[in-house]
This record gives structure tokens, C-alpha cells and sequence, in this order.
């Protein structure tokens, strides 16, 4: 069934092991109603995030001397995933992580280290309904309950440097940039005049997470918003599957994108430098671009062309993951419930320009939009935004799709249907398994 729904990385070290344990540390509640009192929170390293996270905490400890939170960001290593795979595992685990990959919550939940949301508080079904509407459905697990509360999205954009298109004699304020074909001979244009090293520039790591910023958000757009894998089964072997594994392919071979890790910052750096003069992004861009590069901001490309603002892109969603260790349960839901208000989402939105995942984001972001309107499309395409599948086994299936990819496409050379082919069938296996 298709579900049409609504990154600060961090490598787990011996520090992380030995981070003491506070309220929310090992023990947890041993059955019975959830209890109140102290708790920690972890939130993202950025600036922004911090700022909304510590104007939050602080609202709330100002009402609830009894309940304090006490927050901090996420402790460094290779990947906030990997960093809390090793608190699971040592019981440190803090009780709300305000930056919880959808794609790790499968995984986490494996190891024990998620609370089953749904059969432990009343209202968690009715409130995380009610703020997301439909999109909701696409972060319950396959157990049928909710083991992360949707948080905030971040809708996937083309954006394209203005000087850089100039220079190679494309219109930079109505860029020819709906299809496939368009991309590429935009690229090629780019090439023979030198405007920019690449086209594109997308990481190009064997991190299996980085699919997400190349393959997945245009397979998306392409395909009506059809997941990696459906009703365990691999969907990217459909045509529209294969023309956008094409698609990439002849960007490699053309020259147009590099195969190589870029020496900088691998998401943002190749854009924000002039390296590349386009990059896919969500709103998150415009802090990262701003006073750097002239930008423009257009949906994403399309065998066919796009269906306009209505085109489906990746969600990029970061969710609120409640850990089974955390000792005051009832105080970490109410906090969680305190931090998703209408007053604290329209916080986040001003603060760090990203959009709650809420059905109602168009009228909390009235104000903001007119203020902002750069921020319009991105507001445009949160209903039309999918995440990854909740599906068992999800780093697995990311591996060995990322496997295929380094052979065939990064390569530029190959039989990519014969390859996908036979990467489908292994994870049709891994997600029946």
C-alpha cells in the first residue's frame, strides 16, 4: 500500500558507554502507570535547534519545579544513529532524542530500547493523529503501534546557483529544469562553459544513508511517491524505478557528477562552494547557502516532468524517539506533548525554518510564510512528502541497495536493470526476514 506522508551526524566511543546515568538511565518503570519527575532530553547540534530546544526546556522547567528537564546535545561520534545504538545497549540512554532518523527506529526497536507509545499512554494515539493527520500512519511500525512521535519535516528541493547558469547561458530565473532530460542538458551546458566543477555533487560515500540524498528523493518525485520497498516487497525495479537509476547513471558517466567524497562538508559543501551548481536540499538550505551562493529554489525533476508543487519529494523527517529506560515516563510524555504545541511549533519553525509535521502547518505558518517567502514551496510540498518505509531489517536494505549503487551507477558503467535486478531480490529477502 502507498503511503504519501510527511540530518546532525555525530562515532558511538567509549565516552558514550560511560555517560552516567540520570533519571532516565537503566531500570525504567517496571510496569504499572507511568511515573513523573527529573528527565534528560539529548536535541541536535545545530545552532538553531539548540536555541528552540533551551527556550522550550526553560518554558517548561519555569511550571514544573518537580518535573525538570534537564537537555543537552547529542554527545559526538560518527552518527547520532550510532551514538544511540551503543546508549541502548549500556541502558544511558536519555528519555526523549529530539533527532531520530525513521530510518533507525526499526532497529532501535529491535534492541529494546523504544517505548511502545500506543499501549503506554492513553492519549498517544489521538494526539499524534490529530497533529499529523494522515502522515501519521507512515511512522507507525509494523506492530501496529507508534514507536516515535512525527516531529518536524524537511522537504527535498532542487536548488540551482543563479551566477553559475548565467555564466553557461541558462536563464537563471526560469531554469528549464522539469525533467530529466532538461537536468542534463543543463549539465552539459554547465560543463562546456566551465560555470562549475559538476552538476550535481551528491555524497558520494559508501554510507548507505546518503541514497537518501540522490536516488530516493528523485525516485520519489518520479514515481507518485512509491517507497524503496511496499508490502515487502523492493519497488524500484518499476520503470520509473529504472529511469531515474538511468538518469544518474548518465550523470556519472557524463561527467556531470563526481564519484569522489568531496573534502569538505559531503551534503551541503559542494553547493555552497561553487563546486557544483545544483543541489538537493531541504530548507535547511537557505542557513547553509545564504551569503555564498545565489540561489533558486525549483521541485524536483521528473522523467516526465513534475506535477508542480504537488510533486512528491523526500520528507527528510526527524522524529522524537522516547527510550524504554527513561525512568519518569509520564513526565517525558508530557513534555513531549508540551514541545508540539501550536506555540512551540510555530517556535521551531521561526527559529530553525523547519516545518512541523503537522496537518494543519499552512495556517500555524501563515504569519511566517508572508514574512518568509522563500519558505513557500518548501510549506507547499510537506503534504506531498514521503519518508523512508518503517520495515524491518531498514539499515540492511539501505546497505545493499547502496551496494548496487556503488557498482553500477557511481561507476557510470553497467547493466543497471540486470544489477537491480538481482539487489531487488536480496532485499526481498531482508525485508521478509
Amino acid at each position: 500500500m502507498r503511503r504519501h506522508y510527511p540530518r546532525v551526524t555525530v562515532l558511538a566511543t567509549a565516552a558514550v558507554v560511560a555517560l552516567p546515568l540520570s533519571a532516565c538511565g537503566s531500570g525504567g518503570d517496571s510496569g504499572g502507570e507511568p511515573t513523573s519527575g527529573p528527565i534528560e532530553i539529548w536535541y541536535a547540534t545545530n545552532q538553531q535547534e539548540q536555541a528552540w530546544a533551551k527556550a522550550t526546556v526553560a518554558a517548561w522547567n519555569a511550571q514544573h519545579a518537580d518535573e525538570k528537564v534537564t537537555a543537552k546535545a547529542v554527545p559526538s561520534g560518527k552518527s547520532t544513529e550510532d551514538v544511540l545504538t551503543a546508549a541502548i545497549t549500556a541502558g544511558n540512554t536519555p528519555c526523549l532524542v529530539y533527532n531520530t532518523a525513521p530510518a533507525a527506529v526499526p532497529a532501535f526497536q529491535k534492541q529494546g530500547g523504544l517505548v511502545d507509545l500506543s499501549q503506554t499512554f492513553d492519549d498517544a494515539e489521538s494526539f499524534i493523529e490529530k497533529r499529523s493527520g494522515a502522515v501519521a500512519e507512515g511512522f507507525r511500525s509494523p506492530d501496529g503501534s507508534f514507536h516515535q512521535v512525527p516531529w518536524k519535516t524537511n522537504p527535498f528541493m532542487l536548488y540551482y546557483n543563479k551566477d553559475v547558469f548565467a555564466k553557461a547561458g541558462l536563464d537563471p530565473e526560469k531554469p528549464q529544469l522539469s525533467t530529466y532530460e532538461d537536468v542534463l542538458a543543463a549539465a552539459e551546458a554547465i560543463k562546456k562553459s566551465n560555470a562549475a566543477k559538476f552538476a550535481l555533487y551528491p555524497p558520494a560515500t559508501s554510507d548507505s544513508t546518503n541514497a537518501l540524498f540522490d536516488f530516493y528523493p528523485l525516485y520519489l518525485a518520479n514515481s507518485g511517491g512509491t517507497q524503496l520497498v511496499e508490502d515487502g516487497k523492493a519497488t524500484f525495479t518499476s520503470q520509473a524505478g529504472q529511469q531515474t537509476l538511468a538518469f544518474w547513471q548518465r550523470m556519472y558517466d557524463r561527467g556531470y557528477s563526481s564519484p569522489e567524497a568531496y573534502s569538505g562538508d559531503m551534503w551541503a559543501g559542494p553547493f555552497a562552494d561553487g563546486v557544483a551548481a545544483m543541489g538537493i536540499a531541504g530548507p535547511w538550505g537557505k542557513g547553509q547557502f545564504d551569503g555564498k551562493v545565489k540561489y533558486g529554489v525549483v521541485p524536483l525533476p521528473t522523467a516526465t516532468g513534475r506535477a508542480g508543487a504537488a510533486t512528491p519529494t523526500f520528507a527528510d523527517s526527524k522524529n522524537v524517539g522516547f527510550f524504554s529506560s527513561c525512568a519518569n515516563k509520564q513526565t517525558a510524555w508530557d513534555f513531549t506533548k508540551f514541545s508540539m504545541s501550536e506555540e512551540m511549533d510555530t517556535a521551531l519553525l521561526e527559529r530553525t525554518g523547519q516545518f512541523p509535521t503537522r496537518s494543519d502547518v499552512a495556517s500555524v505558518a501563515v504569519s511566517f510564510l508572508k514574512d518568509n517567502p522563500f519558505y513557500r514551496p518548501f510549506a507547499d510540498a510537506v503534504p506531498h512528502a514521503v519518508d523512508v518505509p518503517n520495515i524491518a531489517g531498514s539499515t540492511e536494505v539501505w546497505k545493499t541497495f547502496r551496494g548496487g549503487w556503488e557498482e553500477t551507477v557511481l561507476t557510470g558503467k553497467g547493466d543497471v536493470k540486470a544489477a537491480f535486478g538481482k539487489v531487488a531480490q536480496e532485499i526481498d529477502d531482508q525485508a521478509a526476514g
